[in-house]
């Protein structure tokens, strides 16, 4: 049975289908919608029943904590234990936006959101569907990235019919998501607060709020997107760290090694460097120095791969500052240990 599609312009809301969208949460159904990171799937957060079907749906360990989406501000004293006096600065910035606050979390969480954790992963999404859908649902909305668990995150309806079509109950086309990665994951109830996961928020502008703020990779799960393989294509990912002609020589060092008749290869190179690689299949990133159109280009470039059965591809990595972070997180963690070289 396929799993119903409707389509809704972001700049146009038709409130009759965000209602029927809605009227699927309310009823314990799973209805996949746009953020402005990547597309969500979500479910009443605070019904275990539901939330327990994402897990289904996803393949997802039940060790792996959900994102507790909210419309308004006041909701987090309903989601969450405690409130420390940093949230309004980062609130006031951020929301909506691409942040995730991991705070205490309150009893009307369902521990299945949370993997069994004492603490809530929160954020306000900066889209309008999802706005809108949550306002009209009367409820918090759980919702990981709409995808089979450790595929690369869908950033359009297309995406997420390939990974979950008959497996949910809705998908709301809103067009291609605008970041293209997911949001930062940032731990308040650490001391000092830490970033879990790099996402949307760059370390450097939470810096303009809190001060420097350290990454912290912790033993055990403590937020979505920990997994050390994750976000990955079909296809075996290698990444290649380094600068300049050295990058570019081991990208030919490396497909002149794997290149044969009975294996396809893929690169995914940076917009400038693209040219240097005309015998192989190539596919523009975007320029170096503009992240922002690198990290809104990545998943849908891994999957576009996938779909013209490449066995390997090959990646330049882009330089780790600002949204450079988030895409080198993703980027390893989709090449899990078929890793990189440095000059």
């Amino acid at each position: 049975m396929k799993t119903e599609i409707i389509k809704i312009d972001p700049d146009h809301i038709n409130s009759l289908n965000i209602k029927r969208a809605a009227e699927k949460i309310m009823e314990g159904g799973l209805v996949a919608f746009p953020t402005e990171t990547v597309y969500g799937l979500g479910a009443d957060a605070l019904n275990p029943r539901a939330c327990a079907r994402i897990f289904e749906a996803k393949r997802r360990p039940l060790e792996d904590p959900l994102i507790v989406h909210i419309a308004w501000k006041e909701e987090l004293f309903k989601l969450t234990g405690e409130v420390p006096e940093i949230v309004s600065r980062l609130t006031d910035k951020f929301w909506p936006g691409p942040l995730t606050l991991i705070l205490k979390k309150s009893k009307n969480i369902p521990d299945i959101v949370t993997a069994g954790l004492d603490t809530v992963a929160i954020r306000m999404p900066a889209h309008k569907i999802a706005l809108c859908l949550i306002k009209e649902s009367q409820t918090a909305i759980a919702a990981p990235s709409a995808n089979l668990f450790s595929r690369p995150s869908p950033t359009c309806s297309q995406h997420v019919r390939e990974d979950l079509d008959g497996r949910i109950d809705l998908i709301i086309d809103g067009g291609k998501t605008s970041l293209g990665l997911e949001s930062t994951i940032l731990d308040l109830t650490q001391n000092p607060p830490s970033i879990l996961r790099p996402g949307g928020v760059s370390r450097e502008r939470l810096a303009e709020i809190m001060g420097e703020v350290r990454f912290y990779k912790p033993a055990k799960i403590l937020s979505p997107g920990m997994y050390l393989h994750h976000y990955s294509p079909r296809a075996k990912v290698m990444l290649v760290e380094g600068e300049g002609r050295f990058q570019v020589e081991e990208v030919h060092n490396l497909s002149s090694r794997l290149n044969s008749p009975n294996h396809r290869l893929g690169i995914i190179a940076k917009e400038e460097n693209k040219d240097e690689y005309g015998e192989f299949k190539v596919k523009s990133l975007g320029r170096g120095d503009d992240l922002i159109t690198c990290a809104a280009n990545l998943f849908s470039l891994l999957r576009e791969f996938d779909r013209e059965g490449i066995d390997t591809i090959i990646v330049e990595a882009v330089e780790e500052r600002g949204l450079g972070l988030a895409i080198m997180d993703r980027l390893r963690k989709a090449a899990g240990a078929r890793m990189s070289t440095k000059s």
